[in-house]
């Protein structure tokens, strides 16, 4: 049972991780473009989710962790990638 929550939650901050990242990259391509107001808040919302890991490699890995298949792992991995976007924003 700690094994599986610990797989969940190093899933959930590599994901998290994964998305300062993109957020730091974005804001200096934003800075040399020189973006400002509504164009810099849409040129980094599309830029940080093109550069986000996907969520569900994250959710793959931590259901093929805990050993699921088949409908428990398709239930897992479903339940895990909103869970990361309810997070996300």
């Amino acid at each position: 049972m700690k094994s599986s929550l610990i797989a969940a939650l190093v899933a959930t901050v590599t994901l998290l991780a994964g998305q300062a990242h993109a957020a730091d990259a974005c804001a200096d391509k934003a800075a040399e473009k020189k973006l400002a107001g509504a164009a810099k808040t849409s040129f980094m919302k599309k830029c940080e989710r093109d550069m986000a890991p996907p969520a569900d490699a994250a959710c793959t890995t931590a259901a093929t962790e805990k050993k699921l298949a088949g409908a428990a792992k398709t239930s897992f991995v479903k339940k895990c990638e909103k869970d990361a976007m309810a997070a996300k924003g």
